[in-house]
């Protein structure tokens, strides 16, 4: 074994080595996300001084009432509501304090938990960054390195938005279930060696295609989380706006969720932003298709669910545009959008053959 073999030999340990200890740091999170939901769920003294101190707040800084002095008397005009997060004719629901519940243990054990993500983020995207080293190459050439580079993008794109402020810790809980449970198949399943590409991918486009789809893919799911949690959210409010008294269980998750409308906002914000960056990626592959195998469309499987994701979330776009189509039945629509860029991503890698198949496994 020559020096050069040995050495891209070691580095494909140190990034197996990085993944697993990636995966124990996640686990310890996730256990740290079920902390502050259990905490929150219990802390009803913690929720409620929360909203009296908001109400209090409020009080301070309210504006006064408009008042308008006239001959023997005075009228005063009360200022008009305004609502912020709703559209016109909607439900005016406040957001949820958070997955905390307003409890200052369970937001301890929060940021606990942002801690060891961000911690293990780091972990993971050494793990990717040594497996590309001991290639010579990107890191995506099959299933395996696919699916560690999607986690930490995923997982780096929920810091992102945690960066930016955005009240999205809530999504912690599930993205992190979701990683591990990615992460375990990919070591246990899709696991596959160091090796060279197949000469179709030698190609500077591996890197521009490949890479915006994992970070299309990694938002998309952003998104469908957020949808999801919508669907639960709007039914619960339903339910109280009808006199229905929702379970304990769904009582104690759900109101510390954002409202239903911001929730619905924040996933079509989320799809909008990112579906430019998947027709470019579409265009990217037809593209590099031409390159490589002399045409750039021939309804290869592959390429016919980039399309047909591509259909889905322009429908679920327009729908979010029509006014009969708003809410629920659009909500169903980028559920469907997301379960076909899953098939792509697995069923068409692992289960059809095509002009696409490096699964690797």
């Amino acid at each position: 074994m020559t020096f050069a073999a040995a050495t891209n030999e070691n580095l494909a340990n140190i990034s197996n080595v990085l993944i697993y200890s990636a995966m124990a740091v996640y686990t310890l999170a996730f256990f740290a996300y079920i902390a502050e939901w259990l905490l929150g769920s219990r802390s009803k003294v913690g929720r409620t001084a929360a909203a009296l101190t908001e109400k209090t707040q409020t009080a301070k800084t309210a504006k006064p009432a408009v008042t308008v002095k006239k001959a023997g008397g005075t009228a005063v005009l009360e200022r008009p509501k305004v609502v912020v997060r709703t559209a016109a004719g909607e439900r005016d629901v406040p957001d949820g304090p958070g997955a905390h519940g307003g409890d200052e243990q369970g937001d301890l054990y929060g940021r606990i938990a942002v801690s060891l993500t961000v911690l293990a983020f780091a972990i993971a995207a050494g793990g990717v960054l040594t497996r590309a080293l001991s290639v010579q190459r990107a890191p995506w050439g099959n299933m395996y390195e696919f699916n560690i580079t999607f986690s930490t993008v995923a997982v780096g794109v929920y810091l992102a938005f945690l960066a930016l402020r955005k009240n999205i810790r809530w999504l912690g809980l599930p993205l992190i279930t979701t990683v591990l449970l990615d992460l375990g198949v990919a070591v246990t399943i899709l696991y596959t060696a160091s090796d060279q590409l197949v000469p179709a991918l030698h190609s500077y486009w591996l890197y521009i295609h490949v890479s915006t789809a994992i970070l299309c893919g990694a938002v998309f799911y952003v998104g469908a989380v957020g949808t999801i949690l919508y669907l639960f959210k709007d039914s619960y409010e339903n339910k109280l706006a009808t006199g229905g008294r929702p379970g304990r269980f769904a009582t104690s998750v759900l109101e510390r969720l954002p409202a239903s409308a911001s929730l619905d906002k924040f996933s079509y914000r989320v799809n909008a932003a990112v579906f430019p960056l998947w027709t470019f990626t579409i265009i990217a592959g037809a593209i590099w298709a031409g390159d490589a195998w002399g045409r750039y469309w021939g309804w290869d499987p592959k390429e016919t669910w980039s399309f047909i994701t591509w259909v889905a979330y322009a429908c679920y776009l327009h729908a979010r545009a029509t006014a009969g189509w708003k809410g629920r039945k659009a909500a169903y629509i980028a559920l469907i959008a997301f379960a076909c860029w899953l098939f792509n991503y697995y069923g068409v890698n692992l289960f059809v053959n095509g002009l696409h198949s490096y699964a690797g496994v």
